[in-house]
Parts: structure tokens; sequence; C-alpha cells
């Protein structure tokens, strides 16, 4: 899996990963901040499982829950090349598969006999593959980051991939390829918020049927502690467990109980570790950078039209932070 061309690497969750510029494929690989606990690693190893006997897994859950990170340590295990789409909702079917990209104009000019000229001109569309295309002609691992963005009409094509192993190329058809079978090491990973989410489309049925479908929720408090401390730069533990629990406490109130998530610790220990403020509800910086970061994701409740939810996260770090 030598790569070649142009290499640049990126933040993708708590993976850094390589991506081939010239090839348009990414090589995921662990970046210092990656942090695999043991419910982190008994998912990821389930998931293997299915995808070794041949079926294509989808992780579901809120935002925070490390569907994508995880998305992409599966796929680093099969050492394979993976090409990565992300859900649009302006998405077509032309988008995942491929399209006429342009034309190709040949000329030819006869002028073997001197008294007479003849010219012949030829102009013919060609074929640009999209990244679902290569992945299935070279069974390299597809990660559909967030399909349901997409309409679900867009997704049609990947029914027959998944199931019959066929990719339906009708543009193509002129040219003696309408279908393509699919590489048998072809696998695809698909992530989801859930349909309340802003944005999101309702999965067709056809399609959720045709894969392995693990639901994700937030991580335990121990595996948020560890990240936090990985991710934030802040030293001490006993820090990073305060945060979290502020957080974890936040997480319970109102309606919306998926917010605030992993990023939001992420987020508070790193401005505290930065400006070096104490985890500490006397400290009026800490104070100021958890209503900043926590107010829109507590309870949405106002009184006399004014929000409360600065007053929420005041009362919890108080409680928590003591």
């Amino acid at each position: 899996m030598k790569e070649q061309g142009a290499v640049a690497a990126v933040e993708q969750g708590m993976d850094v990963v390589r991506i081939d510029s010239v090839r348009d494929r990414i090589k995921p690989e662990a970046g210092a901040g990656f942090v695999c606990t043991d419910d982190f690693q008994a998912m990821a190893d389930r998931a293997m499982a299915y995808i070794q006997v041949g079926y294509s897994v989808h992780f579901a859950g809120p935002a925070g829950t490390g569907k994508t990170t995880l998305a992409f340590h599966v796929a680093s295990r099969r050492e394979r090349p993976v090409m990565l789409i992300h859900g649009d909702d302006e998405f077509g079917s032309s988008d995942l598969v491929g399209k006429d990209s342009g034309y190709r104009k040949s000329r030819l000019v006869d002028n073997y006999i001197h008294s007479v000229l003849k010219t012949e001109e030829q102009m013919n569309s060609f074929w640009m593959d999209n990244r679902l295309t290569t992945a299935c002609r070279k069974g390299y691992t597809l990660i559909y980051d967030e399909f349901t963005r997409s309409r679900p009409e867009a997704n049609n094509v990947l029914l027959s991939v998944l199931e019959e192993k066929i990719l339906n190329l009708p543009r193509l058809r002129r040219e003696g390829e309408g279908y393509v079978k699919v590489h048998p090491e072809f696998r695809a990973v698909f992530t989801s918020n859930p349909e309340e989410y802003a944005g999101v489309h309702k999965g067709q049925d056809a399609l959720m049927d045709r894969l392995i479908t693990l639901r994700m929720g937030h991580y335990d408090r121990e595996s948020e502690v560890l990240i936090t401390l990985a991710r934030s730069g802040i030293e001490e533990r006993s820090q990073a467990e305060r945060i979290v629990d502020l957080v974890r406490e936040l997480r319970t109130t109102g309606v919306n109980n998926h917010r605030p998530t992993i990023r939001a610790c992420i987020a508070v220990a790193r401005v505290v570790a930065h400006l070096g403020a104490s985890v500490s509800a006397k400290d009026p910086v800490f104070l100021e950078v958890c209503r900043d970061v926590l107010s829109d994701d507590a309870l949405k409740v106002t009184r006399s039209g004014r929000s409360l939810m600065a007053e929420k996260v005041t009362e919890t770090v108080r409680k928590v932070c003591a």
C-alpha cells in the first residue's frame, strides 16, 4: 500500500489520515491523540467480523460518539486503500458513480492526393469515474460518512452494489460497459446521525436492509476522561475528571440528552490549559469558558424571553466543581 504522489495529513476525529492527492485515496493512520478503549475496540472487533464475512456495516448514533473515528479505525485494519464520501443533500447518483465530464475531439486531414483535401472530425464524450465506481473496480474500502444527508434516491445505486455485487452504469452502455462487477474485496462503512437532526433524511428501507447497523452511544466516563486528557493538553487527571463530570451532568438535562458531547469536554479542557485557568467554580475564567462552550447545549428554556442556559451552566459548575 505504498502511496505515491503528494501526501497531506489532516485531523479527522481522533485519527490522522494520510491523503494521496494523486489517486484520491486515503490511508488512515492513528494519530497521537487516538484513544482505543476496551469498548471502542470491542465495537471495532464486531464490525470487522461482519466485514470479513462480506457485509457492509453502518455506525448509527448521535454526534460526538466517535462514529467517523471508528469507521476510519475499522477501515485501517483492512489494510486497503480508502475512498471517502460525505453525504450531501445536493448529491445525485452521478456524484457517486461518475459522469461524462467533457469531450474528446479528433481531426483527420488526408491530403495524400495533392488535388484532393479530405478532412474528418469526430467528437466523443469521455467518462470519468467517481469514488464509488473506483472503489468497486479496485476493491477499496468505501467510507460513506453521514450518508443520510444525501437524498434517498441518490443512494439507490448502492442497492445492487451491496446485494448483487454489480454496479449499474447506464451511461456507459453505449460503450459496452453498462455494468461493472464489484471487486470481491470491496466493502463499505456507513455512518449516520439520528433522523431528528437538521438536514438528515430517512434512510430507505431497502438500503438499511442490506447493512448491519451497530448503534453507538456516548463513551463511558473513563473513556471520556482518557480522551480529554489525550486531546486537550491538560495535565492533571482530576481536572479532566471534573470537566467530564460537568458535561455528563448537563447531558442529563433538558429535552436533548445527546449534547453536550465529548467535543465539549475537549474544547473546555483545551482552553483551560491554554489560559492556565483552574477547573474550579471559584475561577471566573473557567466559569466564562463553560458558559461560552456549553450554553448552547444545555437546557433550552427561557423566562420572560430571557435564556436560562448560562444560569443552568453556572449552577451545574458550582454543583460539580465546588
